[in-house]
């Protein structure tokens, strides 16, 4: 019977471990619902791939567009916003690394206590006012068995890359933004000299229509009439003059300057019609080019990170601990050999029963995978409507364009057609003045649609991803992680 008793313990050990782990919690069996978009779903693997455009609006021929441009992102604040939240993605990298390491600490107190007469502690001592000194070094490793602090590395890391992404994206928002304003600018600053033209126009109209009335050859309705248009040309000046303002301030924002940056925006020399590296059709890598788009799918990533982290919730968490250090009842024997104490030895942790907790947190974290595909299938939704418009865009203003221009032409010839006539005494000068008028409308069509068609072309590099260069996004983390520091 006595060797029976040994026999008897390590089964009692080994069935209450079975107990413990068949009491885990046991993993719902939930799996994400939405699956991501590819390619080939977004009508994208018919066509051609794109090549890198680097920094496109050097196409455009203008010194000051290059400049504000490099001004703006190296110093716009929504730039800024986004390089911060990569540095602190960043940081959480390092901070969950640390968990995989042994984590050492100090703890050092000195207490007055009065100590119980009725516990473990016999007089003199029990019953008496002392000093409790403990003075500890503790070591703290988690073995991470179940993978969980691996887990969250991986997901920080698949943060930090959709942070580095974001900010790629925020620089080609960026860029468009400065060259349509910039565009906008030019086409106030030309319909501004138009309307100007059109004032001297109606300025000698109304002189005309003055003379007309004073000779009787004219009505007070003709020299009203001619007031009435000399107004609406002003009119039109003031409001072309008041939307060149309105880009100037936009573009000094833009570039992260106040009020002393308007001064030194001078008129645009931008050719409107000037060749940009645009696709006609549809690219085939369109979903590899836009960074945003990249960082969608950085996200799924940190979503299936999290999964894994609320699975390793639910299996057993074994840590590695130790301590070494001094107590004492008395500070003046707190530094004697007798006041050492140490230990160490396994700390395991296994959930049994968490009232539900768990696995809420796991449905959450599968829900939250269905949520990151959802916003990366709307991400490549949205890129493949975007592109799909600007190229029609741009195709439809091609065609308007080129009839505007015979407006033009036509309008052109008309004038010179009157002038003649009024050379030879068979017109009038009002006639010519009346086809002066018509031709600077034109005039004026002509410089939106190509100012429109401008900001066709920049909306389609930006909807293509602008200068991102998707062939170096391994690098893009450490490389947007220096820029951040260095600002």
């Amino acid at each position: 019977m006595p060797r029976s008793i040994p026999l008897r313990r390590p089964a009692l050990l080994a069935g209450l471990v079975a107990t413990l782990l068949s009491g885990c919690a046991a993993v719902p069996q939930v799996r994400p619902q939405v699956q991501a978009a590819s390619a080939a779903t977004a009508g994208l693997d018919g066509g051609a791939a794109l090549a890198p455009v680097g920094d496109w609006w050097h196409g455009f021929g203008d010194p000051q567009l290059d400049r504000i441009m490099a001004e703006a992102l190296a110093g716009n604040p929504s730039l800024d916003v986004a390089m911060a939240r990569l540095a602190r993605a960043q940081a959480g990298i390092a901070a969950n690394k640390a968990g995989l390491l042994p984590q050492v600490g100090v703890d050092a107190s000195a207490i007055r206590q009065r100590l119980s007469e009725k516990y473990i502690i016999p007089p003199p001592y029990g019953g008496s006012n002392r000093w409790i000194g403990d003075a500890q070094a503790k070591l703290d490793w988690s073995l991470d068995l179940a993978g969980r602090q691996k887990a969250l590395v991986a997901q920080a890391g698949a943060s930090a890359d959709a942070a580095a992404l974001d900010v790629e994206a925020a620089r080609v928002t960026l860029s468009g933004a400065v060259a349509q304003s910039y565009v906008d600018l030019a086409r106030a600053t030309e319909q501004a000299r138009i309307a100007r033209r059109f004032v001297a126009s109606r300025e000698e109209q109304l002189r005309l229509a003055g003379t007309r009335k004073r000779t009787d050859l004219g009505s007070d309705f003709d020299l009203r009439a001619a007031e009435t248009l000399l107004a609406e040309a002003r009119q039109a000046g003031i409001r072309a003059e008041g939307a060149r303002q309105l880009m100037v301030h936009a573009l000094a924002a833009l570039a992260g300057r106040g009020a002393d940056y308007h001064a030194a925006i001078a008129d645009p020399t931008i050719r409107l019609d000037a060749a940009l590296p645009v696709p006609d059709a549809l690219p085939a890598d369109l979903l590899g080019r836009r960074p945003d788009i990249l960082a969608a799918r950085a996200r799924i990533e940190a979503a299936e990170a999290g999964r894994k982290v609320a699975r390793a919730d639910f299996y057993p968490d074994i840590d590695l601990k130790g301590f070494i250090g001094l107590q004492a009842i008395g500070l003046g024997a707190l530094f004697t050999g007798g006041a050492a104490t140490y230990g160490a030895g396994p700390a395991l942790h296994l959930p049994i029963f968490e009232g539900g907790r768990l696995k809420a947190n796991y449905k959450g974290a599968v829900a939250g995978i269905d949520e990151a595909v959802a916003s990366y299938n709307g991400a490549v939704v949205g890129a493949v409507r975007e592109t799909a418009d600007a190229l029609s865009a741009i195709a439809t203003n091609a065609a308007d364009a080129a009839e505007q221009h015979k407006v033009v032409a036509g309008l052109g010839e008309t004038v010179r057609l009157d002038e003649v006539r009024l050379r030879t005494g068979l017109g009038a000068r009002l006639d010519v003045l009346d086809a002066g008028d018509r031709l600077l409308a034109a005039n004026q069509r002509e410089v939106d649609l190509a100012a429109d068609g401008a900001a066709a072309r920049i909306r389609l590099l930006v909807a293509v991803g602008g200068s991102f260069d998707p062939h170096s996004r391994q690098n893009l983390a450490s490389a947007a992680g220096a820029d951040a520091a260095g600002r």
